[in-house]
Parts: C-alpha cells; sequence; structure tokens
C-alpha cells in the first residue's frame, strides 16, 4: 500500500527525518490493527462479498475517528491552562493582511484561500490495503485476473466480452523547481501516445524519443547543445562563468531525468526538436501532456501564482497564458492541476475556453475519494476528468462506485501512482477493471515504475490472446457548452446524491 507523504527531494533533513518517522508510524499501527483487530473481525467471512467487507472497513475506520477526536479533546482538557490564551498562529494558505495604507487590487482581495490540508489518520493504510487483499483474494477464489475480477465487480458480475486498456501518460522530464531562474510552473511533461498503436509499440516509441531528448541534453565538451542554446537568455547564460548542463544527471522519484528551464515553451520546443530528428509529427505520432501542479506555486501575499522566480500572474492571466500556449502548441492534449482547485471561476473559464481542445485534468482536488464521495461540498472544479489515487482507507469499492459516477458524467477517470510508491502493480489491474481512460505511472525508469508498465504489457497479450482486446478511439474533448450557458450555473462533475 503506498505511503501518502508527499516526496520532495529537496526537503531538509528535519523534514526528512519527520516524513519518515510518520510513515514508520503509520505502517506499525496499520500493522497492528491488521494482525488483531481486522484480523478478528474478517476471520470466516468470503473474500467474493467485496461490498459488504468494504462496508465494514468503512464502519472501523469511523470508529477509530472517533476515538482519536475523543482523545484529541481529552488532551486538550488536560493541558495547563497557561497554553489556552495564546493566539493561534495563521493558517499557512491564508494571505497576510495588507499594510495599511497599501493598495490591494480586486483579486488579491477576493482570492479564495487554500482549503486546509485534510488530516490522515495514523494507520489508514490497513483499510486501503485490507480492501485490495480481499479483492486479490476474491479474484484467486474465482481463478481469474484481477483486472476482470475488478471488472466483474463494477458491471455486477457481466462479463464484458471487451475491454480497453488505458493509455499511458509517460513521463518524460521533471522540471526544477527549487534553483534560482528554473521554471516552476512545469512539474512533469509527459507522452501519450496515439490511440492507433498498441501499448508496446507506444512505449518503444517513448524510449526512441527519450534517447534523442538526453542526447540533446547531453552536454558536448562542457557546452550545452546548441539546438537548446537558441533562446536570447540561453546566449546570455554562456557568458563568463560556464553554464550548468540542462539536464542535472539525476533521476527523479517520478522514474525520469530532472532538469529546469528558462521560460515555459523551452521543454516543449525540446520534445518537439528531439521528434523531428527522428521522423516523427508532434500531435500525430505522439501527443503530448504538462503536470502544471499549480497547486504549489500560489503566493498568498501577492495573490498571484509564481510560475517563474519573480515572475507572478494572476488566477485570470494564467487562463489567458494556457490558451496561448494550447494555440501554440496543439499537440499538447492534456493539462493536470492547471490552476488550484479553489479557483472554481477560472476552471469554468479554461473550461470554456480550451475544454474542446484538450483535457483539464484535476489530480490536486481528488486525494481524498472517500470524502468526495460522501461529501457533496466538496470543492471539486469543473473539469474534463480527474485522477485518482489508491491511498490510505480508499476502498476498492471507494473506486468502483466513484469511477461510476464520473463514467455517468461523462468525464474520464486517470489512475494515477502516488509519490509514496511502492512496486506492487495492482494499480494497473485496477485502472483496467475500472475501464480508467489513462494511467499515470511516472517514467520509464526505477523498478516500483516499471513493473506496473510490464503488467500493463502483460495484460496487453493476454487480452489479445483471449481476442477480448477492444481498440480505442482517438482521444474525444468533453463538450462543455451545454453546462456553461448564459443563466446556467457550471455543474461540478461530481453530482449530489438523489
Amino acid at each position: 500500500m503506498s505511503s501518502h507523504s508527499h516526496v520532495s527531494e529537496n526537503a531538509s533533513p528535519e523534514i526528512t527525518e519527520g516524513d519518515e518517522k510518520e510513515r514508520n508510524d503509520s505502517v506499525t499501527t496499520a500493522v497492528e490493527w491488521v494482525n488483531e483487530s481486522l484480523n478478528t473481525m474478517l476471520r470466516d467471512l468470503k473474500p467474493t462479498d467485496q461490498c459488504e467487507i468494504d462496508k465494514m472497513l468503512g464502519e472501523y475506520f469511523r470508529k477509530k475517528v472517533e476515538e482519536k477526536e475523543i482523545q484529541k479533546e481529552e488532551e486538550e482538557e488536560a493541558a495547563p491552562l497557561s497554553c489556552a490564551p495564546s493566539a493561534p498562529s495563521a493558517p499557512s494558505g491564508k494571505k497576510k493582511a495588507a499594510k495599511p495604507g497599501k493598495k490591494t487590487s480586486s483579486t488579491e482581495r477576493t482570492l479564495p484561500p487554500a482549503e486546509p490540508i485534510e488530516p490522515v489518520l495514523c494507520g489508514s493504510l490497513a483499510i486501503g490495503g485490507t480492501s485490495l487483499a480481499v479483492a486479490k483474494a476474491g479474484a484467486t477464489i474465482n481463478d481469474i485476473p484481477l483486472y476482470l475480477h475488478i471488472a466483474l465487480l463494477k458491471y455486477n458480475q457481466d462479463s464484458p466480452k471487451e475491454m480497453t486498456l488505458p493509455r499511458p501518460m509517460i513521463t518524460l522530464l521533471n522540471c526544477e523547481k527549487f534553483s534560482p531562474a528554473k521554471l516552476k510552473l512545469v512539474k512533469e511533461v509527459m507522452l501519450i501516445p496515439p490511440a492507433q498503436l498498441s501499448l508496446r509499440q507506444g512505449i518503444e516509441r517513448v524510449l526512441d524519443i527519450q534517447k534523442e531528448v538526453m542526447r540533446l541534453l547531453e552536454p558536448a565538451g562542457k557546452v550545452p547543445s546548441p539546438q537548446l542554446a537558441d533562446s536570447k537568455k540561453g546566449k546570455a547564460h554562456n557568458t563568463g562563468k560556464k553554464a550548468p548542463p540542462p539536464a542535472l544527471k539525476r533521476v527523479s522519484h517520478l522514474g525520469c531525468l530532472i532538469t529546469g528551464w528558462d521560460n515555459l515553451e523551452q521543454p516543449l520546443l525540446l520534445m518537439q526538436t528531439a521528434c523531428n530528428n527522428i521522423g516523427l509529427e508532434l500531435g500525430t505520432d505522439m501527443c503530448l501532456a504538462i503536470n502544471c501542479a499549480a497547486h504549489e506555486l500560489m503566493d498568498y501575499v501577492k495573490g498571484k501564482y509564481e510560475i517563474l522566480t519573480g515572475t507572478f500572474k494572476s488566477p485570470d492571466e494564467m487562463v489567458d497564458m494556457y490558451v496561448e500556449l494550447i494555440n501554440k502548441f496543439p499537440s499538447l492534449i492534456a493539462l493536470v492541476d492547471p490552476l488550484r482547485k479553489e479557483d472554481r471561476q477560472q476552471w469554468n473559464n479554461i473550461c470554456c475556453a480550451l475544454g474542446s481542445k484538450c483535457y483539464l485534468i484535476a489530480e490536486d482536488a481528488a486525494t481524498n475519494i472517500s470524502k468526495i464521495k460522501i461529501d457533496q461540498n466538496m470543492n471539486v472544479p469543473l473539469c474534463s476528468g480527474v485522477v485518482l489515487k489508491y491511498i490510505n482507507q480508499t476502498k476498492v469499492s471507494d473506486l468502483i462506485e466513484f469511477t461510476g459516477l464520473l463514467d455517468g458524467q461523462r468525464h474520464i477517470t486517470i489512475l494515477g501512482s502516488p509519490d509514496g510508491e511502492s512496486s506492487d502493480d495492482s494499480l494497473v489491474d485496477l485502472a483496467v477493471g475500472l475501464g480508467a481512460r489513462f494511467i499515470k505511472l511516472g517514467g520509464l525508469s526505477r523498478g516500483e515504475r516499471v513493473t506496473k508498465y510490464n503488467r500493463l504489457l502483460a495484460i496487453e497479450e493476454e487480452l489479445a490472446k483471449n481476442r477480448t482486446l477492444r481498440s480505442e478511439a482517438n482521444f474525444e474533448f468533453p463538450d462543455f457548452a451545454e453546462e456553461t450557458q448564459p443563466g446556467k450555473e457550471a455543474s461540478d462533475i461530481i453530482p449530489p446524491p438523489e
């Protein structure tokens, strides 16, 4: 089961040590739950009764949350009275108050504050891990692959005659965000093989492009490659001190090269050059996607996104910037987290402007699947689809129910690999069984990622052998025209419960 922790490669030793302790405590508690109370509670039940067992797991978790809340209240009551009057610190998500006499724009005044981070209960990994273990046991008892068992659970035991495979969103570059004057907006540059290719052909093509990109990034005699030093800034950096090569010769935890740029277009132009060099055309032979991770870039004092060091843009200016980018690079078919989930109006605007040209995908907004499924007031913006991650107390039944809701609203489902990933390849079976449109696994390096790509290829071979592999249609973008007509309220992706 994947850890909930966010992996930060440039974190201070204190933060890294704290995260490690938190993970260890969570795993230790989860193992205690599994070996003791869950072991007793689930004994003699049939693993094929996934829905019933998941209900029991959900009730067990709810009681654990209540126990934690009671314990917290008791600790607060027992705390010394002298601690009570101390002023609470301001939440990190809120803006600081402006100084007297300082003018503030209406954009800054009306900026929605960041929603508080949902607390993660220590030991919650046990719930998701147990639910997945039950699903695996059910598949074993029925003597069928896990992906088929998941599909039968989702479609009420109606055996699908044919199955489609999710298209991989393969990360090629992880852009550096911590060095001065380096690109901050793009967290990942991804490639998506077109539908006419098999998965094996698509991955082989991505490997060819990756090889060419590495060649372009390779410094020739410690001088950056001429293809990449054609911008004015690039030439300026070559004067005086020698500039470091664009490729930092480090592999990210995402399984790809870490690199940095001076503007948003450079990594996209690099992909274009690499494809042209090996006789491929972007948009036809390979498609682009970027993970913007905009929620990580907000400066709450200025009320703007810092897309580059010292370069700030308001939420409305971000929408204009993306419109310009998609018009210049039509091969860019997906933007992940182009805005914070709190900027609902801008999500509506960007869906209006670009919804018919590319997928606008929310990832940060769908972190807590259980919470979104229960609470209709969760702040999930209007979008083409969401990235779901199987972590913590998420249960298999939650994924089945939530993807059913997305299917009903004609939104696409993407299953994503969390940062604290393991080498278990069940995520691929879940994606295939649930009928996800895409799967986001990271790069083509590191064992915990490669094992999943290998599982995806194995399922493709199996379905092709059984003649149950259905070929995919070309990429179709959802139509937001009806939802954004004048006088109509733009609807959320999740309908309120009946």
